[in-house]
C-alpha cells in the first residue's frame, strides 16, 4: 500500500541537514551506505542508454531485457532497461540529465507510514521519487508493462505516475533489495502549500494537520471535506482522463491507488500571462481521439501580448518546458502540434477549442502532472497501482463489511473502486 504520508516531527529538527519537511541522507544517516551504492548503480546503468540512443521501436525483446552490471562491492541488475529509456525520450528527458538527477548529490528521505515497510527517497533536486518495491510487486509491474506502455502511448497525458525505472541492488551478505524510480507528482515544490492523498473513501481517511513550520504531511479525503479543485474549463478534461485512467486500472485488477493532489496560488505574473499560450502552452489531442491533431486558434492568443503563433515547423521548439517532448498517440512530438491560425475571434471557436478538451500545459518542466485552474496551481498523479484484488483483499472486504457497516472504506473491488473514485473527483471538481 503506497502511502504518501509524510509525518516528520520537529523533535527531529535538531539535524543540521532538516529542510522543508524532508532529511537528507548525510554519512551518519542510517541510508547512506545504501543510497550510495544505488547512486553509482544508477550511473553505470544508464551510460549505455547514452551511448546508444533508446529503440524507437519496441519489441518483445526489449520488455523482457535483464542487464547486470557487477561493481567491487554489489551487483546492479536492470530490468527492460530499453523500454524505460524509450519512456523518458518520449518524455523530453535526455540520458544525460536523468543520470546528473539520480546520481549528484545526497538522497532526501521522507518518514512514511507506509504499510509495506518500503523505504522512500528523493533525488536531491527532488525531481525523481525512488521506492523499494516487493518482488511480487516488481513481477507485476514488468507483466503488465506492455499494457501500460500502450496506454501511455495512446493518451501522452495520463495522471497515471510515470515509472522510469526498474532495478535490483544486491550486496552480498547484506542487502538485496527491488526498487523503482518515478516521476515524482510534486515538483517543483518550493511553493506548494497543502498537499493531499485522496482514495475516494472516508473509513481511516483522516490525518491531523501539521502544527509549525518545519513539518510536511500529506493529508486524506475527509480533510477535504469543503473544498474543491476548481479548474474552470478544463474540468471535463481532468474528469474524462481520471475515467479513462481509471478504466485502465480496473482492467489490471487493482485496487487502492491514490489521487495525489496538490495546490499554490498562482502569482499574478503567472494570471497576467496566462493567455499568452504561444509562450506558455501547448496542447494535446482530445482524449478520446488521441491520433487527431490539435489546433490552437489565433484567438486565444492574449490581444494585448503581442504574441503571436510560431511557424508550425518549430511550434515550440525553443520551449524546453513544453511538455518535455511528449508525443501524441501517432508518435509526433507535441513541439510539432500544428499551431497555425484558423479564423477570426468568436465565442464560438473558443467554446470549440474549450470542447476539444485539450490539455493546456503551463511553464513546468513537470507539465504532465500540472493544471492551472483560474487562480491556483495543481499537481496531480494516480500512484500505487501495484494491489491486486486476490484472495487475501476479498477476504479483507468481507471483515471491513462487518467491521464497518454502511461505511465506504478502500477495499471493495476493483469495478466498485474506479466508480467510486471517479465519482469523488467529479463531485470535488468544478
Amino acid at each position: 500500500m503506497y502511502v504518501w504520508t509524510c509525518l516528520l516531527y520537529v523533535a527531529l529538527c535538531h539535524s543540521p541537514t532538516f529542510s522543508q519537511g524532508v532529511f537528507e541522507i548525510n554519512l551518519e544517516h542510517e541510508f547512506y551506505h545504501l543510497t550510495s551504492v544505488m547512486k553509482n548503480g544508477l550511473h553505470a546503468a544508464l551510460q549505455p542508454s547514452i551511448d546508444i540512443p533508446a529503440p524507437h521501436d519496441l519489441a518483445a525483446e526489449h520488455f523482457k531485457a535483464q542487464e547486470t552490471q557487477v561493481h567491487e562491492d554489489f551487483e546492479m541488475q536492470t530490468f527492460a532497461g530499453p523500454v524505460f529509456a524509450h519512456l523518458r525520450s518520449s518524455l523530453g528527458l535526455t540520458e544525460e540529465e536523468y543520470q546528473h538527477s539520480l546520481s549528484n548529490g545526497n538522497y532526501l528521505q521522507f518518514v512514511s507510514n507506509s504499510k509495506s515497510k518500503a523505504d522512500f527517497f528523493v533525488t536531491n533536486n527532488k525531481r525523481f521519487f525512488l521506492k523499494t518495491q516487493s518482488k511480487r510487486e516488481v513481477q507485476f509491474l514488468l507483466s503488465n508493462l506492455q499494457a501500460y506502455m500502450d496506454h501511455l502511448e495512446k493518451y501522452p497525458h495520463s495522471l497515471i505516475v510515470k515509472f522510469l525505472g526498474v532495478h535490483r541492488i544486491v550486496i552480498p551478505n547484506e542487502i538485496k533489495k527491488y526498487f523503482i524510480v518515478m516521476q515524482s507528482v510534486f515538483y517543483p515544490d518550493e511553493r506548494i502549500n497543502i498537499r493531499y492523498d485522496i482514495k475516494g473513501c472516508e473509513v481511516g481517511r483522516w490525518t491531523d494537520p501539521a502544527k509549525g513550520n518545519h513539518i510536511i504531511k500529506v493529508l486524506k479525503d475527509n480533510n477535504f471535506e469543503g473544498e474543491h479543485i476548481t479548474l474552470g474549463h478544463q474540468k471535463s478534461w481532468f474528469v474524462n482522463q481520471v475515467k479513462i485512467d481509471t478504466t485502465f486500472l480496473r482492467g489490471l485488477n487493482v485496487l487502492d491507488y491514490s489521487l495525489l493532489l496538490a495546490n499554490q496560488p498562482l502569482h499574478r505574473d503567472e494570471l497576467e500571462g496566462r493567455h499568452s499560450l504561444a509562450n506558455n502552452t501547448v496542447c494535446t489531442t482530445n482524449p478520446t481521439e488521441a491520433h487527431a491533431p490539435c489546433t490552437i486558434p489565433l484567438s486565444l492568443l492574449d490581444e494585448n501580448s503581442g504574441q503571436r503563433p510560431p511557424d508550425t515547423t518549430d511550434c515550440g521548439s525553443d520551449q524546453r518546458q513544453h511538455a518535455r517532448g511528449e508525443t501524441t498517440g501517432d508518435a509526433t512530438p507535441l513541439q510539432e502540434i500544428n499551431c497555425q491560425a484558423t479564423g477570426t475571434s468568436t465565442e464560438m471557436e473558443l467554446q470549440e477549442f474549450h470542447n476539444k478538451h485539450c490539455r493546456l500545459l503551463p511553464n513546468f518542466e513537470n507539465a504532465i502532472h500540472v493544471l492551472d485552474g483560474p487562480q491556483h496551481r495543481y499537481f496531480v498523479g494516480i500512484i500505487d497501482i501495484f494491489t491486486v484484488y486476490g484472495q487475501r483483499k476479498r477476504l479483507e472486504n468481507l471483515w471491513k463489511r462487518s467491521r464497518f457497516p454502511g461505511r465506504a472504506f478502500s477495499t471493495v473491488s476493483p469495478p466498485a473502486y474506479s466508480q467510486r473514485f471517479c465519482q469523488w473527483v467529479q463531485n470535488h471538481t468544478q
